[in-house]
């Protein structure tokens, strides 16, 4: 279960533009500042792969990444307070909406989740609309190291009561600055993708 190759394949805005060779694809949906492009980094063990801002919102289209020549990742635009336009905030929101429900190829989505605040009300109506649509999710809880350990703890007991009814599984509790919760998402990725 190792990450071999990586490479950036394009950036979609329309869903004409959706890549046609058939080969499956995991997202990765939280909202702005969520440490959504620090997390798919840290699996891709390439720290500039995905562009990192300061500024919340700069992902605003569909970025595929061909992983091992075999399946994609696709980095949607983090969602909540990004400072983009209301017309802009609509026109992603239709672009992920129909790349979710329209995508045949579409085998999981990893849920992002900050685990210092927890999830908010925008993170519960997504994972409830997936659950909807049955589409497989992989809750993570990301910013961990910011946490003492018996605080992480406390929080992921506490959020997973909060997410019952959408977990699957245990959500994994993730850091980009120690690779804590590495393993164990990929290895969830790939069991997605079999």
């Amino acid at each position: 279960m190792k990450i071999t190759s990586v490479e950036f394949i394009l950036s979609v805005a329309n869903l004409l533009q959706l890549p046609k060779d058939g080969l499956n694809e995991i997202a990765f949906a939280g909202r702005s500042n969520v440490g959504k492009s620090s997390l798919i980094n840290c699996l891709l063990n390439r720290k500039k792969m995905v562009k990192i801002s300061s500024t919340p919102g700069k992902t605003r289209q569909l970025n595929y990444f061909k992983i091992n020549e075999k399946f994609y990742f696709v980095d949607l635009p983090g969602y909540g307070f990004a400072k983009v336009s209301k017309s802009e905030r609509i026109q992603w929101q239709k672009l992920i909406e129909g790349f979710i429900e329209k995508s045949s190829k579409l085998k999981g989505v990893v849920s992002i989740i900050d685990g210092r605040i927890g999830p908010t009300k925008l993170d519960l109506q997504l994972l409830e609309w997936l659950h909807d649509l049955d589409i497989q999710v992989q809750v993570v809880a990301t910013k961990i190291d910011k946490l003492s350990k018996s605080a992480a703890n406390h929080s992921l007991k506490k959020y997973s009561v909060t997410l019952k009814p959408f977990l699957s599984d245990d959500i994994i509790p993730f850091s980009s600055v120690n690779a804590t919760g590495r393993k164990e998402l990929l290895t969830k990725i790939f069991n997605i993708l079999e």
